[in-house]
């Protein structure tokens, strides 16, 4: 059995996707992109900015499955620049201060709407 996530929280999907999917006891959440989900836009500051939206779009669709970011067991991040591993690491790190989920971090030539940063995640619901 599987459930489709949905909130208003959240940007909406910009493609054929779902913002999150709840199966096997874990909710997988799509790629979130610094869009402000209340305006639509890209958040303005740069790669500071946009990685805080980033969290909290996950944080969003996270909720919205009966789960948190304390729940996460693995999270992907892509990187538009490699040179902003440290700022968003430092974001990251003040987010994630328990016991951090698994990690994979990579660059990649371009992410959707020419956003910087762009993070998935897998966590535990229930």
């Amino acid at each position: 059995m599987r459930k489709v996530i949905e909130t208003t929280k959240a940007p909406r999907a910009i493609g054929p996707y779902s913002q999150g999917i709840v199966a096997a006891g874990c909710v997988w959440a799509s790629g979130q992109v610094g869009l402000d989900p209340a305006t639509g836009r890209m958040v303005e500051g740069g790669i500071e900015a946009e990685t805080s939206q980033v969290l909290r779009n996950l944080k969003a669709v996270l909720a919205e499955a009966g789960s948190d970011l304390d729940r996460a067991i693995r999270v992907t991040i892509y990187l538009k620049d490699m040179n902003d591993f440290q700022t968003v690491n430092r974001i990251y790190g003040e987010t994630f201060t328990g016991a951090p989920p698994a990690r994979v971090t990579v660059e990649v030539a371009r992410l959707p709407l020419d956003a910087r940063v762009e993070m998935d995640a897998v966590a535990l619901v229930g």
